[in-house]
């Protein structure tokens, strides 16, 4: 049987964390936590939590470094250890850990196994949902309609976090993007390597619906122009990697 690691970005979740671990751990025994620089009290409470009960694996950056850097951390983590691939998951409280199964079942498939299982917030509506904000679901749209046109694709959610890795993906993945644009860099990548993606429908939950990327960003039109500078230099990057294989052959 195929062992996935499932790992949880986190940063200040002090009043998610427990909870959320607690339901993880009745689907999976295998727990990272990447403590992103928290300075809220979440560090104490992972540290205590290792220290009483010792049913998760904690590694923590000293300094906030950004929601790509704690999955590029995940990555690492998953490629030095035993694992056949990685599930993440976000520590908001905005996933159902329940599905995780799902997502490894769907990366490990005899007849169609996936390099990249992807959560969808709009492949399917589920009793329930949110109502997303506006602007970010105008943005996430137009992100992902541009990702498909750009990349050949055909994903409907570009930004969620609920995904499962194979060790291939892993392994062909060089993530440099350190903000919360990195799942674009992973598919300018992914779709360059070739790697297999397929989409899982999750439920559309927003429990924070004034959270910030981080001071300009917080501005729609400017994120957008983030998130298309991001791909861009993705994209640049994938293109120089290539002539220069292409020279040395």
């Amino acid at each position: 049987m195929a062992r996935f690691l499932t790992a949880l970005p986190v940063f200040n979740e002090a009043a998610h964390v427990e909870g959320v671990l607690d339901e993880v751990l009745k689907h999976t025994a295998d727990v990272l936590v990447v403590d992103d620089g928290s300075t809220d009290g979440t560090s104490d409470i992972l540290a205590a939590r290792v220290a009483r009960r010792g049913d998760v694996r904690v590694v923590r950056h000293a300094v906030n470094a950004g929601y790509g850097a704690a999955l590029t951390t995940a990555f690492r983590e998953t490629l030095a250890g035993p694992w056949d691939g990685l599930v993440t998951i976000d520590c908001d409280g905005q996933h159902q850990p329940r599905l995780i199964p799902e997502f490894v079942a769907a990366a490990t498939d005899l007849a169609t196994p996936a390099d990249i299982v992807s959560g969808s917030r709009y492949l399917k509506r589920f009793a329930g949902d949110s109502l997303p904000p506006a602007a970010r679901r105008r943005i996430n749209e137009e992100v992902t309609a541009e990702i498909n046109e750009r990349l050949g694709l055909a994903l409907t959610d570009a930004f969620c976090g609920f995904k499962a890795y194979s060790r291939r993906a892993l392994e062909c993945l060089h993530v440099t993007e350190t903000g919360y644009a990195m799942p674009l860099e992973v598919w300018v990548q992914a779709a360059a390597a070739g790697l297999e993606i397929v989409e899982l429908p999750v439920p559309l939950v927003y429990l924070d619906l004034a959270r910030s990327f981080g001071g300009a960003l917080d501005d729609a039109a400017t994120r957008l122009a983030y998130y298309r500078r991001v791909l861009d230099r993705a994209e640049a990057a994938v293109a120089a990697a290539a002539g220069g294989h292409d020279a040395s052959a």
